[in-house]
């Protein structure tokens, strides 16, 4: 839907929770002279819808929409792309700065909302959450047996990566009594060890890594095969660090104990229909990030972005291809 026409430029909002009319968003826009364009992300979308949509914008207020060279080429105005959250997996960054567009993140806005869910994920698998509430809701009355629940404290958890949501994960953890291991070079607490050590040794892995040609399946059947078989595996960062379908194999085969995962390699995820099958998986549908106050941070945080590189002062600390500073748009 359009929020208003007209001859001014145009700013495209794909965010799907985001206020055309609220005064520390929508209105900032059109209080600065720019029409603000929503086409709510609801499902999957092709680089050639989005370069549809956004050809004539200016600027893109936007979710996981994919931003390849064919969007750029579609859609020559563009300057800006303001991603509300901090993943740019979506976004070529190369072929952004060719470009001459700003591509800018909302560092921070949403560090603890993924730590509280990463916390509420191990949680659900390690109590069985969900098995519990599915055979409550059957009838049943079954507190142990085959539903017999697991302990997180005494339990070594690993967590690969160690940024500021890693981080910010190990201080939930402190209050549980569990021996912490990290595997990230720049490791600040727990017992810093490699990968496959941290894989063999911990009860609970937490991913917490981006998503870059380097990560893509870091949690592949060879890693998988590593882990014990009562361990669980929790995903709240991007689904392609996992191979979904080695995880599937080691799911369905009794190999691993439980997973919990929030993001997926195709979302809305093509296998979710396998997964959905299997009662040792909790899933969630990427809103690890999201809450009522995160949200709202973010998008009042990205409008500022965009309204900021418009004017030729795009904020250093939040932009994802500094290298587009040091060259003239290329049009």
């Amino acid at each position: 839907m359009a929020a208003d026409r007209g001859d001014r430029e145009r700013v495209l909002v794909t965010w799907i929770d985001y206020d055309p009319d609220g005064s520390r968003t929508g209105a900032r826009l059109r209080d600065a002279g720019l029409a603000v364009h929503c086409e709510p992300k609801l499902g999957a979308r092709s680089a050639g819808e989005v370069g549809r949509l956004a050809a004539g914008a200016v600027a893109a207020i936007v979710s996981t929409d994919p931003f390849d060279r064919s969007v750029f080429a579609a859609a020559p105005e563009l300057r800006v792309i303001a991603r509300v959250g901090v993943g740019t997996d979506s976004i070529d960054l190369d072929a952004a700065t060719e470009a001459g567009v700003a591509v800018l993140v909302t560092p921070s806005g949403n560090r603890e909302t993924v730590a509280d869910h990463a916390m509420a994920l191990i949680l659900a698998a390690l109590r069985r959450i969900v098995e519990h509430d599915a055979s409550v809701r059957r009838g049943e009355w079954r507190r142990g047996g085959d539903l017999m629940a697991w302990d997180l404290h005494g339990a070594t958890v690993g967590l690969v990566g160690h940024g500021e949501i890693g981080r910010a994960v190990a201080r939930r953890l402190e209050g549980f009594g569990v021996h912490l291991l990290v595997s990230d070079p720049a490791a600040r607490d727990g017992e810093s060890v490699p990968l496959d050590e941290l894989l063999r040794r911990s009860d609970v892995v937490s991913l917490h890594l981006p998503l870059a040609r380097e990560t893509r399946h870091v949690i592949g059947g060879r890693e998988l095969a590593l882990m014990k078989p009562h361990a669980v595996l929790v995903n709240t960062s991007r689904g392609g660090l996992v191979d979904e379908a080695a995880l599937m194999a080691r799911l369905s085969g009794g190999e691993l104990r439980a997973a919990a995962l929030d993001v997926f390699e195709d979302e809305p995820p093509s296998t979710v229909r396998d997964l959905r099958r299997l009662p040792n998986v909790v899933l969630t549908p990427h809103v690890g990030g999201l809450s009522e106050g995160s949200v709202a941070h973010m998008t009042e945080q990205a409008t500022s972005h965009v309204l900021a590189a418009l004017r030729g002062r795009p904020p250093i600390g939040a932009l994802a291809n500094p290298a587009v500073l040091s060259g003239e748009r290329r049009r």
